[in-house]
């Protein structure tokens, strides 16, 4: 008979967090929240082509606070997404495969999307493009 006592297979409880472990899962999560947040997307384009009260519509629901809350969070998913695919982009080439390398540039895909997402909702509430 076997022996059941070890564990079938290392788990989160046994790992510690990482950055890139969190960067990796981060990168999945945000794939699919961007393809969620794209029928957001498409839900204005077509409220646009429906005429000027369903363009109306579509305005108060995303300039509600929940509206508002859903557009920064796909916000900030796509400039994550995107500097950490250019990130794997980079690594695709054999480049940044040391492990200080590698967590040098999770942590750098983690703030550049932070400050990008900040900068453009910066941008769009001093513009008043938010109301």
């Amino acid at each position: 008979m076997a022996d059941t006592r070890r564990p079938l297979s290392p788990h989160l409880q046994i790992y510690k967090w990482q950055v890139q472990m969190v960067t990796s899962i981060l990168h999945r999560a945000t794939g699919v929240a961007l393809a969620v947040g794209t029928l957001m997307v498409l839900w204005g384009l077509l409220a646009l082509a429906g005429g000027e009260a369903s363009f109306n519509q579509f305005k108060v629901c995303v300039g509600s606070p929940v509206g508002l809350v859903l557009l920064f969070g796909w916000s900030w998913a796509l400039f994550y997404h995107l500097c950490n695919g250019i990130r794997h982009l980079i690594q695709d080439t054999g480049a940044g495969y040391a492990i200080p390398q590698f967590v040098r540039s999770s942590w750098l895909s983690i703030i550049v999307s932070v400050l990008l997402t900040a900068i453009v909702w910066a941008y769009v509430l001093t513009m008043g493009g938010a109301a």
